[in-house]
């Protein structure tokens, strides 16, 4: 699989973010490939355990923000509204949001060791 047929199977902003890496495909791989370390998403999701809100504010808008920046228009859309919620250090209405951003974030995960390998 190509980067590009990895961004548009995930429904990713590719040209978006080949055109913010100067053009440049191997840039955008390498970071793409380093989302895959990437700790945002087990810090929220530790921090939604430990119900501490202000942490998961954080750990949620960092990944908004990191997933932006990659073009994982899933990510952002979801983590979005997690984003908006927990501002304060409030609780989450429920766990809808949470839910939509596991499963935008796993799939990402998949496609994108998939393309490691």
């Amino acid at each position: 699989m190509t980067l590009k047929e990895c961004y548009e199977k995930l429904g990713a902003d590719y040209e978006g973010v080949l055109q913010r890496m100067a053009g440049k495909e191997a840039l955008v791989q390498r970071f793409a490939l380093k989302f895959l370390k990437d700790t945002s998403y087990s810090d929220l999701k530790n921090a939604l355990t430990d119900e501490d809100y202000e942490n998961a504010f954080r750990a949620s808008h960092t990944l908004k923000g990191v997933a932006s920046n990659l073009g994982f228009v899933k990510i952002v859309d979801s983590a979005h509204s997690l984003t908006e919620q927990l501002r304060g250090g409030s609780k989450p209405e429920n766990d809808n949001d949470f839910t939509e951003l596991s499963a935008a974030y796993e799939e990402t995960i998949a496609m994108l060791s998939a393309l490691e390998q």
